[in-house]
């Protein structure tokens, strides 16, 4: 699931619903790095894993970020070897990286944080133009990369098509197919940002980390659903129907 929204109860509720990771989006999302602290602690207190996509692919607020007690950042626009390695130094501590030490919060919350870090903290950059594609084995040789995530709105854009999920267009497919190809020649896990009426074609593809929703979306979803009903049930007049919006941040 995805953390759009900047309530620590939507996010917790969310982390409860049994999901596997619960992403907060510090990117596109209305979350600022203030207020991550405490949706870290509602995915915690929820139970899934917590992930925190960072603004950029920059060293301070990566590392401010695992500090706070992120187990996972999911980093933007890396495009190149250049930039994969920069992301890796910004996970790592010394010798494999530059990370500063500093835990405020993650320290607290592991034991023995400093000594593991560098193995469970999972750097995963974003593939989501066509030059990163088109050096994604390179990409992925770069050693400390735990998992790659396609995000197919800006994918999309970099091919002159529009910000969504493209599955009919030719193109489109055929760079998932190159990500998912070179993640299982790299060993590395392949991700995705989807849709809960795409998920079964993309695991069929081969993706292993999929966000199916999030907070915003679910919320729209749900109330356009409980309208429908509502209408229906005093005769149809202006009755709604609930799509699958696509979750494309």
């Amino acid at each position: 699931m995805w953390a759009t929204l900047n309530s620590t109860l939507a996010t917790e509720t969310m982390s409860r619903a049994g999901f596997d990771y619960v992403c907060v989006d510090n990117q596109h999302g209305v979350i600022d790095y203030s207020d991550t602290v405490g949706h870290l602690q509602a995915i915690d207190a929820g139970g899934s894993t917590p992930v925190v996509r960072v603004p950029w692919n920059e060293p301070g607020i990566i590392g401010k970020t695992l500090d706070a007690g992120a187990d996972a950042v999911i980093i933007p626009m890396v495009n190149s070897v250049a930039e994969a390695e920069a992301a890796v130094r910004s996970c790592r501590y010394a010798p494999e990286g530059a990370r500063s030490y500093g835990p405020v919060r993650a320290g607290g919350r592991t034991p023995g944080y400093f000594d593991s870090a560098n193995e469970t903290v999972a750097c995963i950059p974003m593939i989501e133009t066509v030059q990163a594609v088109a050096a994604i084995d390179d990409i992925l040789a770069v050693p400390g990369i735990d998992a790659v995530y396609v995000g197919p709105a800006d994918l999309s854009v970099t091919m002159g098509l529009p910000p969504a999920n493209n599955d009919d267009d030719p193109q489109f497919m055929e760079a998932l197919e190159t990500v998912v190809a070179a993640c299982a020649r790299n060993g590395v896990v392949p991700g995705m940002h989807t849709t809960s009426g795409l998920v079964a074609k993309r695991l069929a593809m081969g993706f292993r980390m999929l966000t199916v929703s999030a907070d915003s979306v679910a919320l729209g979803v749900g109330l356009a659903e409980a309208r429908k009903a509502a209408e229906a049930a005093r005769g149809g007049v202006g009755a709604t129907t609930a799509g699958d919006a696509d979750a494309l941040y």
